[in-house]
């Protein structure tokens, strides 16, 4: 499984994976601890364009704002 992580504040993040041969993403909203922590899933599409229209409409990101996670 792969992630990607904005690269503004590393809160928004996109998991990649791979369910019965096809691509899962998830998008997920982590919380600081500050605020208790936790994550809240705000999606799971199929491919990237479901992918942009889902940071499109649920964040203020682009896919180009996202970055591999170290």
């Amino acid at each position: 499984m792969s992630e990607w992580v904005c690269g503004c504040c590393g809160r928004w993040r996109v998991s990649v994976e791979l369910i019965r041969g096809r691509h899962r993403y998830r998008l997920v909203h982590r919380y600081p601890r500050a605020h208790g922590g936790g994550k809240n899933v705000l999606g799971e599409v199929g491919s990237v364009a479901e992918l942009a229209e889902l940071l499109r409409t649920r964040t203020p990101l682009e896919l180009a704002d996202l970055r591999e996670a170290a």
